[in-house]
């Protein structure tokens, strides 16, 4: 104590309300660390690591921050990917660390789209460049390849200091920046693009963010109105909750391999604009969660739409293979004419987690955005400068994605067998999931034609939808829960992505080895017959065109 008390008569004085009080709080404070404070002296003296007993409980101050005083967008937002059914398997999986006994001896993640975590190997060229960049003292190492050392070489000389530690510029790194519109250029046939029109972000999230708080103004019917597929990617949905915007919804049509209906699209336009102002048209391709891709046709009429009733497009690229026919959204609007071109505000959005790659860790993106007001996007960059930039490693990776080793280049052959290997097992494990799922009585599952995801359609008896609503809870987020409690396996509920009224689905992704794949999905199918045979009804009353007729009736 009395090294204490010399500390603080060393100290410069600090203004007391009370001297009684303030000794009263020296001689009641305990410190985590056990023995006494003379023990540890001035080392461990910290009132980060003091607690404070008081005997009058009046004199305890009610927190600042509590739930009633919380940003009520912030309780708005919503994010099922990582909801509830992913914190309970959580919890499941540590409890099997500790020996707690379960019907199933480990957690089936299928919940989210990361491929490493399921077990997909990293292309060799991206972490070999990444590698060099982070140590670029590896350049002198005859183990990495000359392409690589030049690609890194090359992203180096552009940061600072020849530092990946360095702050770049916030749109991004110039040579990716130049290397992302020359890859865009290559992409869509010549239609060019312009790297000033490019900025690297933080994963497609922080680019979609970006533009969405330049969009969202007005108050009342003047307030804007963004339009999201449904189902759509809980981003959206959580990003329109915190920024306060008008959720406008307009529903894919399953019965159609979830294509984008114009027809849909106009009629949620014009109910929208009863209350608010439809500023934006967001697209998702391939569909997350539902994995279609959309046809050339259709992107011409969604782009002549927007034209129309001008709105700014949002395109969220998730190309992720080549196991079906593709369209970039920019070059469909080239080749609309230059009135559409240069015309419709368009910003695309991609990163290095969906693709081939599957980097999700990295966080590396890009936006690409034409017919912006050249005011507004000054405007753009200060709102990007905010954050001063994306991580340099990502920035880095996304380099390597869209500049990959050339046919002449050492490390070609090697990349183009690793790339090829993962796009084949994907379109293989496609296929596999699809034809599973309609095997079982009771699910229909569209083709999973150019994503990571598949979107079954369940049917859920009566019985056990009574139960979910006695419960408080979505009947599919019931179904979910049941299948991780007795198989182990963590999907998302339809529920979290928004579906049509009376239907339910859930989402799971197709990332598993081919081998825990099939294991996965025998399981779901042995799981969801037992769940029908659990709440089946003797003698089911069908008294509408409703889900139970239609679903009774799986597979087709």
């Amino acid at each position: 104590m009395h090294r204490l008390q010399l500390f603080i008569h060393r100290s410069a004085p600090v203004p007391l309300r009370s001297t009684s009080l303030y000794s009263h709080l020296w001689q009641h404070a305990r410190f985590k660390t056990q023995g006494p404070t003379e023990q540890y002296g001035l080392k461990r003296f910290s009132t980060a690591e003091a607690t404070v007993e008081t005997s009058d409980p009046a004199r305890m101050r009610e927190k600042t921050l509590t739930m009633a005083t919380l940003n009520p967008q912030v309780k708005a937002v919503e994010y099922a990917v990582r909801g509830p059914i992913v914190i309970k398997a959580g919890d499941i999986e540590r409890g099997l660390q500790q020996g707690v006994k379960q019907p199933f001896t480990e957690v089936i993640k299928a919940n989210i789209g990361d491929a490493h975590a399921m077990g997909q190997q990293p292309i060799t060229f991206v972490r070999q460049v990444v590698a060099l960049c982070c140590f670029p003292e590896l350049l002198d190492s005859p183990t990495f390849p000359d392409d690589a050392k030049q690609r890194a070489q090359r992203i180096l000389q552009d940061c600072g200091g020849r530092s990946l530690g360095s702050y770049s510029a916030s749109q991004g790194v110039e040579c990716v920046r130049k290397d992302i519109a020359d890859y865009i250029t290559h992409r869509d046939q010549g239609v060019p693009s312009d790297w000033n029109n490019i900025y690297l972000t933080t994963g497609a999230s922080d680019g979609i963010m970006s533009i969405l708080k330049l969009l969202v103004s007005g108050q009342g019917r003047s307030r804007t109105g963004v339009m999201i597929p449904i189902p759509q990617y809980p981003l959206y949905s959580a990003a329109i909750s915190e920024l306060e915007a008008v959720r406008i919804n307009y529903y894919l049509d399953e019965a159609n391999c979830w294509a984008l209906d114009i027809e849909e699209l106009q009629r949620a336009y014009l109910t929208a604009k009863e209350h608010c102002q439809p500023k934006v048209l967001c697209i998702i391709n391939p569909g997350n969660p539902t994995g279609q891709v959309q046809s050339k046709k259709c992107i011409e009429e969604v782009l002549h739409f927007a034209y129309e009733e001008n709105l700014f497009v949002m395109y969220h690229d998730l190309k992720i293979s080549n196991y079906c026919q593709f369209h970039s959204f920019k070059k469909v609007l080239y080749e609309m004419g230059p009135e559409y071109f240069n015309n419709v505000e368009l910003a695309s959005f991609h990163s290095t987690s969906k693709g081939y790659t599957g980097e999700c860790g990295f966080r590396g993106g890009y936006m690409e955005v034409l017919n912006m007001d050249t005011q507004v996007m000054a405007q753009l960059v200060k709102l990007l400068s905010v954050r001063l930039c994306p991580p340099v490693s990502g920035q880095a990776a996304m380099d390597v994605i869209v500049n990959p080793p050339r046919e002449h280049e050492p490390s070609y052959a090697q990349f183009t067998k690793e790339k090829s290997s993962v796009l084949d097992a994907l379109a293989h494990k496609a296929s596999l999931t699809e034809q599973i799922l309609n095997s079982v009585p009771g699910i229909k599952c569209n083709p999973v034609q150019g994503a990571m995801y598949a979107f079954p359609q369940i049917f859920i008896p009566p019985p056990a939808i009574q139960e979910a609503q006695s419960l408080s809870m979505a009947p599919d987020m019931l179904y979910c829960l049941k299948l991780l409690e007795e198989t182990g396996i963590c999907v998302v509920p339809g529920s979290g992505f928004g579906q049509k009224e009376g239907t339910y689905h859930f989402r799971m992704t197709i990332l598993p080895s081919p081998e825990k794949l099939k294991v996965l999905l025998e399981k779901l199918k042995e799981f969801h017959l037992r769940f029908l045979e659990e709440y089946s009804q003797p003698e089911p009353q069908i008294t509408s065109q409703g889900q139970h007729r239609e679903m009774s009736k799986q597979p087709d």
